[in-house]
């Protein structure tokens, strides 16, 4: 049995995975996570690389309305996977491995800590979405917002 650590390493790895289909961080992690997994087993390695092929293709697929639910599923099926790899092992080779797991995240997966999916939007930051002209603006909002009016700057700063 793993320890909470242990099983929110496996989570952010799911989640990891899940962020970077289709983007950019996409070939440098699939290949790492295939390796880890395979753990020099090639035939391993490459029935790895075919799961994340495939979890790339469905992320991809989802329609707009099933997308979070996709990812979602997605995320919870690579962190079982990443669990029964550490799983498998004991003493110093699981935590050899967690410590591998830990670095090849730290290296492959998003730096910018946020994601979207085709035609999403996603902001790291403050974001400023006006309606102009009868238009009407919008989104969907994971975590806090503020809404109100912008505070008037000081005149004695210009």
């Amino acid at each position: 049995m793993l320890d909470q650590a242990l099983i929110a390493l496996a989570a952010s790895g799911g989640t990891a995975v899940v962020a970077a289909a289709g983007t950019d961080t996409w070939a440098g992690l699939r290949q790492a996570v295939a390796r880890w997994s395979g753990r020099g087993d090639a035939q391993r390695e490459q029935t790895e690389l075919e799961r994340l092929d495939q979890t790339a293709i469905v992320v991809e697929a989802a329609d707009p309305g099933e997308g979070e639910r996709v990812r979602l599923r997605q995320e919870v099926s690579w962190q079982a996977r990443i669990e029964a790899v550490l799983e498998g092992m004991a003493g110093a080779e699981r935590r050899q491995a967690a410590d591998e797991l830990r670095s090849l995240l730290a290296e492959h997966a998003s730096q910018g800590g946020v994601s979207a999916g085709p035609g999403g939007l996603a902001v790291g930051g403050n974001a400023d979405i006006r309606a102009d002209g009868g238009s009407i603006a919008g989104g969907v909002i994971h975590g806090g917002a503020h809404v109100g009016s912008p505070t008037v700057p000081d005149p004695s700063r210009g």
